[in-house]
């Protein structure tokens, strides 16, 4: 198993949040950091070795390393991650090499250690965990994996925790990752997460060489992104000429409550999409169905503000909200 742990132990401080996209220069990073870059949160680490990542325009960076290097793991994406849908492209070439393209990282309470892995080399983390189902999504099927770290680094120090993992049976390197389904995939065979820490597009290499240049953005194939990629709370516009603004509002130890915004129509169907195991309490000005996982939202006549209360239930994340008109 790749030593990846290792590089949350370094970086673990405050989360840091990625501000809105500044035209800032490439920037070339070479020493253990974490930090913001076009509207961006990256994070990079390596033990040993001439492994560097050049952090480009708006979500691109690209990277190489030789086999000089015993581990290294960098990219760029969020602080913090959620049940966000992304969209990647670009080049990675391992050879015959230990490294993996995957989208990485943790939560707390439970700690975990998440991997959702695109491409790799000549190690496949399935033959060496846990196989506990599969889920087919985006294209493609991935293998539902879970190992166990003992007494290892972590983003709260040295710590024992699981790590999940969903494989992709079909490698690529472009294509469109639906976080949420792996996420809803892994709690019914009993892999819970808990508040997100990052979450990065990342290149892992391991007693290996290679490089990769890869560009992320929020949003499926037919999505032209974010306007703010750096608050996850804040998605873009939906389908059919309507937007919705999400709010955390009051909080409680067992629920929250949230609210939502619709502008742009006032005939609008609001998708919300809930993290790990929360359900719905409550609800006000508008008609939901569901109550856990995906909820729906449409006007019952009282205007295009409503919110809902969520009970927690071990996890604490702030839903997400796109808008269909019509």
């Amino acid at each position: 198993m790749l030593a990846a742990a290792a590089f949350a132990a370094v970086l673990a401080t405050t989360a840091i949040v990625a501000s809105p996209a500044q035209a800032e220069a490439d920037r070339q990073v070479c020493s253990n950091t974490e930090g913001n870059h076009n509207g961006f949160f990256f994070s990079f680490w390596k033990d040993s070795g001439d492994a560097c990542m050049v952090l480009r325009e708006n979500g691109r960076y690209s990277s190489s390393w030789s086999r000089s290097t015993n581990n290294w793991v960098g990219g760029k994406g969020w602080n913090p991650g959620t049940r966000r849908t992304i969209s990647y492209s670009g080049t990675y070439n391992p050879g015959n090499n230990n490294s993996y393209l995957a989208l990485y990282g943790w939560t707390r309470n439970p700690l975990v250690e998440y991997y959702i892995v695109e491409n790799f080399g000549s190690y496949n983390p399935s033959s060496g965990a846990t196989r506990l189902g599969s889920v087919t999504t985006d294209g493609g099927t991935y293998d539902i994996l879970r190992s166990q770290r003992v007494n290892q680094p972590s983003i709260d120090g040295t710590a024992t925790f699981y790590q999940y993992w969903s494989v992709r049976q079909q490698k690529r390197s472009s294509g469109t990752i639906t976080t949420a389904n792996h996420f809803d995939a892994w709690a019914r065979v009993g892999l819970n997460l808990g508040n997100h820490y990052y979450q990065i597009m990342a290149t892992e290499g391991y007693q290996s060489q290679g490089s990769s240049d890869i560009t992320l953005r929020e949003g499926g194939s037919s999505d032209p992104g974010p306007t703010d990629p750096g608050n996850p709370t804040t998605p873009p516009p939906g389908n059919g000429g309507c937007s919705v603004s999400v709010n955390r509002a009051e909080d409680w130890n067992d629920r929250f409550n949230t609210t939502f915004s619709v502008s742009g129509s006032n005939n609008w169907t609001v998708t919300i999409r809930t993290n790990g195991g929360q359900s719905l309490q409550n609800s006000w000005n508008a008609t939901i169905s569901g109550n856990s996982g995906t909820l729906t939202a449409r006007p019952n006549g009282n205007g295009n503000n409503f919110g809902i209360t969520l009970y927690k239930n071990g996890n604490n994340t702030t839903p997400t909200a796109t808008c269909s008109a019509g």
